[in-house]
């Protein structure tokens, strides 16, 4: 799964503008994003639970970076009670199913996005205990996970909130051995796309053939690619928090090395 990140803009926006290789359009990006550095807040760790807004690029405005809420709100849902409620349960969207679900289908066909971040964090479970690790790209280059997202219209307000959601996969072999929560139905992970097929997340979809593309998207990353450690807490008393501390390797000499 994938319900704690870490997002910080300075990497993950030069990794954006660095989508097109069209000079005006680099430049139309760098001015939305200096637009956004006021609202955008940086996270070291933040949960999914806690909804905050991340950086995200939409299919529909591809090269223009939006900040949208973590938990898709389908556009279906009636009331802001159940909005909440469903954002709660959507933070994920399991990818091998997301063309049938009521929650995700149809974003899946016409609401994709990608989500950039630094790295995500996850629990190990050893002997009734869990310990966090940090997943980043080996070369600690920004993240891009694959995502959907709606647009949800608050009837009682008429506020409209854009949401999204972190499609996820089977786990690698890395995270195979780390993410090993025993009320789950299998170790999964995030679905971090690369560089180059990043934009073919967002093309749409036409024909079957189309649909067959996306899904073919949806795999695990080579484990080679990334590494993990373990971190400090990221709840309870000892937590340390939204603070770059966190991202410091913590070891655990009861673990010993399961990696």
């Amino acid at each position: 799964m994938c319900y704690d990140v870490e997002s910080l803009e300075f990497n993950s926006l030069r990794l954006a503008i660095r989508r097109t290789s069209d000079p005006d359009e680099k430049e139309r990006l760098q001015q939305k994003l200096q637009k956004l550095y006021p609202a955008y807040k940086p996270y070291y760790h933040i949960s999914g639970f806690a909804h905050p807004k991340l950086l995200v690029f939409t299919n529909a405005k591809p090269f223009e970076p939006q900040l949208l809420q973590w938990g898709l709100i389908p556009a279906w849902v009636k009331d802001e009670a159940t909005a909440k409620t469903i954002a709660n349960q959507t933070l994920n969207a399991r990818g091998e199913t997301i063309f049938e679900k009521p929650s995700f289908r149809n974003a899946a066909k016409s609401k994709r996005c990608l989500i950039y971040v630094n790295s995500f964090y996850e629990h190990h479970h050893f002997k009734g205990k869990t310990y966090p690790y940090r997943i980043t790209m080996k070369d600690e280059s920004p993240m891009i996970l694959a995502g959907l997202w709606e647009e949800w219209v608050n009837s009682e307000t008429g506020e409209i909130i854009p949401s999204f959601t972190i499609v996820t996969t089977k786990a690698n072999s890395l995270m195979a051995k780390i993410h090993n929560n025993p009320k789950l139905d299998g170790p999964r992970m995030p679905v971090v796309l690369s560089e180059g097929n990043q934009n073919d997340w967002l093309k749409p979809i036409h024909t079957d053939a189309d649909k067959k593309d996306i899904e073919d998207l949806i795999k695990p990353i080579d484990d080679h690619l990334l590494k993990a450690y373990t971190v400090g807490k990221l709840k309870g008393k000892t937590a340390i928090g939204n603070s770059s501390e966190i991202r410091e390797e913590i070891i655990y000499p009861e673990l010993g090395n399961i990696l």
